[in-house]
């Protein structure tokens, strides 16, 4: 979590109405935090689990907890609880909104990850890629398109040379019968890749795109490169899409 933002920094003293985080509970957090990194999260949660039940009003203490069942523990409706009671302790705490709006987003209650986004983005909060990246996502959860490509685009600003943030963006542009600027994204998110590196799923997608528009050589060039630059770990599905979708054209 970030320092600055931290609910309780020990010897800072009083602030806000909020406890101040003691020396030796200090260390026991930093036992914790050796226990989860070292992968024993049984013993980690316990840990955890008896600094809240000791110290329940503080918020470090709580958001750990949080934090080690949501992230490290992978248990969102289990975490949520705990992200709330910090919030009530310190409601300004942005990281902990911003956790409490990935444990939302990831349970599909989306119209409340995208209020707590909102708030986040509209109060500056430093981590504009994370921001935009997960509100797009919600969004289009939400079918909420427009919205989505905005963030994609916003992600993008903070982040250009990323193919991943492309081909969001081409997925969204897509749906919304913007087919000419998928390609575009597309095309850029394929320029950042070499060799290897080429991804066929991009090939398949902007062929996809180019047969809708009537690009047919444009298409099966995309599709063939595809076929041509398949990799182990590539899904399953992928070289039948591809040889598919190379009849298809074949057969109109």
């Amino acid at each position: 979590m970030d320092e600055s933002d931290a609910p309780d920094v020990p010897g800072a003293g009083e602030r806000n109405g909020r406890e101040p985080c003691p020396p030796e509970v200090a260390q026991k957090l930093r036992e914790l935090d050796r226990l989860r990194r070292s992968g024993r999260y049984t013993t980690a949660l316990a840990l955890a689990r008896s600094l809240a039940e000791a110290h329940p009003k503080l918020g470090r203490v709580l958001l750990e907890l949080a934090m080690t069942l949501g992230i490290w523990g992978s248990a969102p409706a289990e975490a949520l609880p705990w992200f709330e009671r910090v919030l009530e302790l310190a409601p300004g705490h942005r990281t902990t909104r911003l956790h409490r709006a990935l444990c939302l987003a990831r349970l599909g209650r989306h119209v409340e990850a995208v209020a707590d986004f909102d708030a986040l983005v509209d109060g500056g909060y430093r981590k504009a890629l994370v921001l935009h990246m997960k509100r797009a996502e919600s969004l289009e959860a939400l079918g909420r398109d427009a919205e989505a490509e905005q963030d994609w685009t916003l992600a993008l600003a903070e982040d250009a040379d990323n193919p991943w943030l492309l081909q969001q963006r081409a997925a969204v542009r897509a749906r919304l019968g913007r087919s000419a600027e998928a390609i575009q994204d597309l095309t850029a998110a394929l320029a950042l890749q070499q060799g290897e590196g080429i991804d066929p799923e991009l090939l398949h997608e902007r062929g996809l795109l180019r047969a809708r528009l009537g690009e047919v050589d444009g298409a099966r060039a995309d599709f063939q490169a595809g076929l041509d630059a398949l990799r182990r770990g590539d899904p399953s599905t992928l070289p039948d899409a591809l040889r598919s979708a190379l009849q298809a054209l074949t057969a109109t």
